[in-house]
């Protein structure tokens, strides 16, 4: 049994919001390759999809999510391109229906046991219903993102370096100049030291250099952040994975009208697994986010905590439950985000999962006017080959 996630994670800002796993996909090949579709059909009940904190809006929404995942590779050298695209009708706002689109192109090339480069490049096309800047129209931006890392040192050496880069292009598309001022190029190097501890542990060091740079030179916001961290990475036990990061971080605006920041920085995951059928994952984060709502930068603290569990092999739970603390540097609000939610998995047949599942998110803000409640209620049906 595949994992659950829960309907309207993206409100959650993790990544793959609103996707859920079949159990076993089957792929068709074709010449040397492998193509695989799979196909997401929901129907949801969102009664605050704008996250309004009065005269909410509600509407039913029905969903489509087809992927197509073209994959090949060698003893060492693998390739995917996949593409998705997610579309929302709000039947009762058309204008908050939406398509989102995503084009990605990854690849791990081992050109030996000492050398290993891992890269990727990607496309987005999103809009978003709820934090909007017009309460009105959609957030639409798009995101041009690429991206590699080359590690050296053999699996079993004492001692491995990875130098890696990111680069993302972000530009919006509402009407007149909303969120011009939110339109940037950022550009992330770092480095990484492992040494290894043991068997299936090692230490870490970690320099990470991110330039952001505005389109809109009034943003004021073109900023260096500079972040040292240091910590471990393991596989331990049969049970037990994870890796943690601790240290500081420094942002440093090009503008001395802006205000510098330092804060302690962390990111943290771990996955325990008592039995095989069962996993507890906990997941942490605090860093700085770029600005929004005129902020200088957001200090952001997010802590994730789910438990999946297969009851049968056609019945699997998750809980999960979120908080996150955003500071707005720069002006007077600090919002506390909480969301919690749960999802049962009724798998009748290998290609099919039918999913029912809850999702609340409670938004308390310094600014009255942020502060919002949302539940969404979502029952849907994956299937694949």
């Amino acid at each position: 049994m595949r994992k659950i996630t829960l309907p309207g994670v993206s409100l959650l800002c993790v990544v793959s919001g609103n996707s859920w796993a079949v159990n076993d996909p089957q792929d068709i090949r074709i010449g040397g390759f492998e193509f695989t579709p799979t196909l997401i059909v929901r129907e949801s009940y969102d009664d605050n999809y704008r996250g309004l904190s009065d005269n909410e809006q509600a509407s039913w929404v029905t969903g489509i999510n087809p992927t197509f995942l073209l994959g090949t590779g060698n003893r060492n050298s693998e390739y995917e391109l996949e593409y998705s695209f997610n579309s929302d009708i709000f039947h009762s706002d058309s204008e908050a229906s939406n398509t989102d689109h995503h084009l990605n192109l990854r690849s791990v090339m081992e050109f030996n046991s000492r050398n290993r480069l891992s890269w990727g490049l990607g496309y987005h096309r999103v809009e978003e219903t709820a934090d909007t800047e017009d309460i009105t129209e959609n957030d639409k931006y798009s995101s041009a993102i690429a991206r590699a890392a080359y590690r050296f040192g053999a699996q079993t050496a004492r001692n491995q370096l990875e130098f890696g880069t990111h680069y993302e292009r972000r530009r919006y598309h509402n009407s007149g100049n909303l969120n011009a001022s939110e339109e940037r190029d950022s550009l992330m190097f770092n480095s990484i030291w492992f040494h290894r501890l043991g068997a299936r542990t090692r230490s870490l060091v970690e320099v990470r250099h991110t330039d952001h740079d505005y389109k809109l030179s009034s943003a004021l916001r073109d900023s260096t952040n500079m972040a040292l961290l240091g910590g471990a990475t393991w596989d331990a036990t049969a049970k037990t994975s994870g890796s943690i990061k601790v240290g500081a971080e420094r942002k440093d605006f090009d503008s001395n009208q802006r205000k510098d920041f330092t804060s302690p920085m962390w990111e943290a995951n771990a996955t325990w697994k008592p039995r095989s059928y069962s996993a507890f994952k906990l997941t942490s984060r605090r860093a700085f986010d770029e600005g929004d709502d005129g902020a200088s930068t957001i200090n952001d603290w997010t802590t994730l905590a789910s438990w999946e569990h297969d009851w049968t092999s056609r019945i699997a739970t998750e809980l999960n439950y979120r908080f996150s603390d955003r500071e707005y540097e720069g002006i007077n609000r600090d919002d506390e985000r909480t969301s919690y939610g749960a999802g049962v998995i009724w798998s009748p047949d290998r290609w099919i999962d039918v999913k029912l599942s809850y999702l609340r998110t409670e938004n308390d803000s310094s600014l009255s006017s942020e502060s919002y409640d949302r539940n969404v209620y979502l029952l849907s049906f994956d299937l694949s080959l």
